[in-house]
């Protein structure tokens, strides 16, 4: 990965965005010794203007900006830094320096937290006791609330269309857990439709 450094009097931007909802979090500035400390240690270290020195995000509040993947723009003078945050990102406290987290997004960090109380076991978790009872009532439950969002569909009552809605996508989730499959991989399919059409 080639930067230019040499356009920004050394320093170049640093587009922050949540790895998982695509939120943009902050933004910050870097010199080739914090993008390489970034790239070393796989936490984001910016050079802070103000304090005129190397600042690595999270090392006073330990909400450190965890990195998932790095792409430089087309001029190769700025970068666009995903990652997994540990907590807030903002000094004020909220989610992002933009302002609060936006539901845009949510559906990939249900779906997280969905594959990681199957992982995990989780005893107390209704995702992971309908994912042990097996295939057949993953299925079955899927079905339900299939017909239950139809029957919805059918009246008048929006805000239980909406549950209903929210009841399928979220047992769907469950089942392309069983499958191996993830909600990526469905919009590729639907993705690659689109080009085709």
């Amino acid at each position: 990965m080639v930067i230019d450094f040499s356009k920004g009097t050394g320093l170049i931007p640093a587009v922050i965005q949540d790895n998982t909802t695509l939120q943009v979090l902050m933004v910050g500035f870097m010199n080739e010794e914090a993008f390489n400390k970034t790239l070393e240690e796989g936490r984001v270290t910016f050079f802070s203007r103000s304090r005129n020195r190397l600042w690595t995000k999270g090392e006073t509040s330990g909400n450190f900006l965890y990195v998932a993947e790095i792409k430089t723009d087309c001029d190769n003078d700025a970068v666009l830094i995903k990652v997994n945050p540990a907590g807030p990102v903002c000094h004020t406290g909220s989610y992002s320096c933009f302002g609060e987290k936006s539901v845009i997004g949510f559906i990939y960090q249900l779906e997280q937290i969905i594959n990681q109380r199957i992982d995990d076991n989780t005893q107390d978790s209704y995702t992971n006791r309908l994912y042990r009872k097996g295939m057949n009532s993953m299925v079955q439950k899927v079905g339900e609330e299939a017909v239950e969002l139809l029957i919805e569909a059918k009246d008048d009552n929006l805000a239980l269309f909406r549950n209903e809605t929210a009841d399928l996508l979220y047992h769907l989730l469950i089942l392309l857990k069983a499958k191996g499959t993830s909600l990526t991989e469905i919009e590729e399919v639907l993705a690659a439709r689109h080009k085709s059409g």
